[in-house]
């Protein structure tokens, strides 16, 4: 278990460690993973009390440590960059549960405490949805306000987006309803013209401008005071979620700052969506609030429950999708998910859901930008293009997954890497400099989408729904299919040229650092792509409703085919094709539209783009930024097919020096205080003698530094040549010899053991299931090595003929 620098040694330096609010930057310094070979992470709360190891294994009732009457801090809690023991924090949570439990027949008070104790989880639910709903609508009238402040201003208020501003007013028209004299563009204000190449010239300029400011003030923010606050943060939720620690990812900081560079983002109008971040948003309020609870501030197991929950959360305010976002975090992110996570998960997303729906922040009454409904139904033979759809959203998302991981590590490996602010600047303003000219890339992603899922009716003067005019007696809602104007094939040449320019703007744009979430440049990649296919379809079925293919059910004057129901479809594929979600994606596509009907279309759609997608590369996005960072997860899907043996993989390997054990009754303070400063190992087996080499336990490096440090200064005849015993029994001794420490108490007298010709693939699934730091190996009872989570990492990696030297923190 090597581990350079992962404890040092003195208890003083283990307290100055970074707190969990605490930034350090992921992402711009190369960090040893060695260290984490594989010690689990808790939160170091040293002023507020420690959970302990229990002294006898890890369900003993005895004390801690023989000399003392209470616990030690920081016994028990884990380092920066580890993992945890999920065995050891769901055991210390079952002695607390039956603690409380025996306590309660005992006193009112007592069962008030056991109450409040089981209603602790719910209220934390609570307050996790109230504060993550809130957010996300301040989040959305903020993006909204400022990404109509590049186009102009409101002359009543300045704080009023340009929709808001035109409501009242009496002078707007139905063709040019977004006018009105009380929002002025800014060559209105500047130079006193609204129309001509002066004036065109004057809001360009200012368009480019806003969007560089709005970009430059995100990237700095997050430079300057939480490098964390960069990116999607789903990748690291999972890593986190699967026991990993990284300290300050869900702390204040990076909350307050990825709320505010979040928004700045959205509005610089860089192809980038704000989903992905408000799941890390919403893990940071419920990070955050665990504080509040003894019972999940001090252990990791549960409050991983809570960030299972809040993940949730974060879907449901991102889409108004609350069962969405309960199988998200079910599908996509979740390592731990019991019954009673899910809900409380189910419960946080409907809060989260109600809070931002009475924010109501679109003005619309809907949780989302892009609610829309579709009334005609779909036939059967639609199935073939929607399955064209998905064929394409496989592809893209194959291409894109691709792409974007060659240019994040090229932006790894390079110069390009030392100079985030340029590069943000860079592509923000390539980006406005070419959205600009075209109608449908200079608005924001979410109004493109809405307009691409808009069913055409007559009241529309969208130029993609300016259709020959028909007579027709029927019901706005149930236009006929129309022959398309030339307006109409004008959109679709520009949504053609909006299409390439979304494709490979969002490669080079995911991964900056600044926060950017990729479920909606992906939905618009899909929606534009569909909405085009969808526009065909239909003027196909008009101009030849005789063909076979259409008789029958698309006659002369009827509504049979709606474009926007194929730009819903097309934006689910794209988005399967890149995550790789299926039921989730299904569940929140319905959620976002209410088409219960359109179920068929969307599941055969996400289901063709994962099969395809799937085909060409097995990963989805977020595992791929896993494996490029190095993150230490053991991804559950990803099946192990070798035919190795635990003795292939443990250490020491032959022809290694021998393994680095600890006796139980025959060292000496200074001994262990030698051994601890030669080696760099996270933790130490015990054996009964370096004869026989037979298990007794396993003692945790930090846990052995803080114990022995802690017993030199609090407890009378502790010196350097005194006895370490981790019996239960301390022989009698001569008056003259040194007082003994007894450290029984931190030993763990259950750890897991396999013989050395258990097969890999067994090992491999303890680890997963069981949430293993490391496995002790053993051969006819004597201790033979040990395998750490690291080192299966690097066995398949090594096995995938990747270089097994990638598992590295990075």
């Amino acid at each position: 278990m090597e581990n350079p620098g992962y404890c040092s040694e003195s208890f003083n330096s283990l307290q100055s460690g970074t707190s969990d609010e605490d930034m350090v930057e992921i992402t711009g310094a190369t960090m040893d993973f060695s260290v984490t070979d594989d010690v689990p992470p808790l939160d170091r709360d040293f002023t507020g009390g420690y959970s302990t190891h229990s002294g006898e294994g890890l369900n003993g009732t005895s004390k801690l440590m023989d000399f003392l009457d209470e616990p030690i801090p920081g016994v028990g809690t884990y380092e920066d960059f580890n993992t945890i023991d999920w065995v050891r924090e769901k055991s210390k949570d079952r002695d607390r549960h039956r603690e409380i439990a025996s306590k309660s027949k005992e006193s009112t008070w007592a069962l008030i405490h056991s109450v409040s104790d089981a209603f602790s989880g719910w209220l934390l639910m609570l307050l996790v949805g109230l504060m993550a709903g809130a957010l996300a609508g301040g989040i959305d009238i903020s993006a909204h306000w400022m990404t109509d402040l590049k186009e102009g201003v409101c002359l009543v208020g300045f704080w009023f987006n340009h929709e808001h501003c035109c409501w009242t007013s009496n002078e707007t028209t139905f063709v040019e309803r977004d006018k009105c004299p009380q929002w002025k563009s800014w060559a209105e204000l500047i130079i006193g013209q609204s129309e001509g190449p002066f004036a065109y010239i004057m809001n360009y300029l200012m368009y480019v401008s806003w969007a560089l400011l709005f970009s430059f003030l995100a990237v700095s923010l997050v430079r300057s005071f939480a490098p964390y606050a960069c990116g999607s943060g789903i990748p690291e939720i999972k890593t986190i979620l699967s026991g990993f620690i990284i300290r300050g990812y869900l702390g204040k900081w990076t909350l307050m700052i990825k709320t505010i560079t979040l928004v700045l983002a959205v509005s610089s109008g860089l192809s980038l969506g704000k989903e992905g971040p408000l799941v890390h948003v919403a893990c940071c309020c419920g990070n955050i609030l665990c504080h509040l609870f003894t019972k999940y501030r001090k252990n990791e197991a549960k409050r991983r429950e809570v960030l299972s929950a809040a993940s949730a959360v974060g879907v449901s305010v991102a889409f108004g999708a609350p069962i969405g976002g309960v199988l998200f975090s079910l599908e996509e992110v979740s390592y731990y998910f019991p019954l009673k996570t899910l809900w409380r998960s189910f419960f946080a997303a409907l809060v989260a859901a109600f809070t931002l729906r009475s924010i109501n922040p679109f003005g619309n009454s809907r949780l989302v930008l892009f609610y829309v409904e579709f009334h005609s139904p779909w036939h059967l033979l639609e199935l073939v293009p929607f399955i064209m759809l998905g064929i394409f959203g496989g592809l893209w998302g194959a291409f894109f997954i691709r792409t974007n991981i060659a240019w994040c590590r090229r932006r790894k490996t390079t110069k390009l890497g030392h100079y985030p602010v340029l590069e943000v600047l860079v592509v923000t303003a390539v980006t406005a400099i070419l959205a600009f000219p075209n109608d449908y890339t200079r608005i924001s992603t979410s109004e493109l989408i809405s307009e691409l899922f808009n069913d055409c009716g007559l009241l529309d003067s969208s130029k993609l729904c300016d259709y020959v005019s028909l007579n027709s007696s029927k019901s706005s809602n149930e236009l006929p299919d129309r022959p398309a104007n030339q307006n109409v094939y004008t959109a679709l040449w520009q949504l053609a040229l909006a299409l390439i320019f979304k494709v490979l703007i969002t490669v080079v744009t995911f991964g900056m650092k600044v926060p950017s979430g990729l479920f909606i440049p992906s939905m618009a990649v899909g929606a534009i792509a569909g909405r085009l296919l969808g526009v065909g379809m239909e003027q196909l079925a008009y101009y030849h409703h005789d063909w076979v293919i259409f008789k029958g059910w698309c006659s002369p004057g009827a509504d049979c085919i709606t474009p926007g129901l194929y730009a819903m479809v097309g934006a689910a594929a794209c988005l399967g094709g890149v995550t790789r979600m299926t039921v989730s994606l299904v569940v929140i596509m319905f959620e976002l539209t209410g088409g219960l009907e359109y179920i068929v279309p969307l599941m055969a759609a996400a289901m063709t783009s994962k099969w395809v997608a799937d085909a060409i590369g097995r990963e989805g996005i977020y595992d791929a930024h896993i494996r490029l960072n190095g993150y230490p997860f053991l991804e559950a899907k990803e099946e192990f097919g070798h035919k190795t043996l635990a003795m292939d993989v443990m250490r020491p390997r032959r022809n290694d020096p021998p393994l680095t054990v600890l006796t139980q009754d025959s060292m000496k303070v200074e001994d262990v205080e030698t051994l601890i400063s030669e080696t760099t190992y996270s933790g130490f087996p015990v054996v009964v003698s370096h004869e026989s080499q037979r298990l007794v336990g396993f003692v945790l490096r930090r846990d052995l530094v803080i114990s022995i440090e802690n017993a030199r200064k609090r407890q009378d005849g502790i010196v350097s040549t005194s006895n370490i015993y981790f019996t239960e029994y301390i022989p009698p001794l001569p008056p003259t010899s040194p007082a003994t420490l007894k450290l029984r108490g931190i030993m763990d007298l259950s750890p897991f053991t396999v013989t050395d010709h258990t097969p890999m693939e067994i090992v491999v699934d303890i680890f997963r299931k069981l949430g293993l730091r490391q496995c002790l190996v053993t051969h006819n009872g004597r201790l033979l090595g040990i395998i750490t989570k690291k080192d299966i990492l690097k066995h398949m990696a090594q096995m995938a003929n990747r270089d097994p030297d990638s598992i590295l923190f990075n």
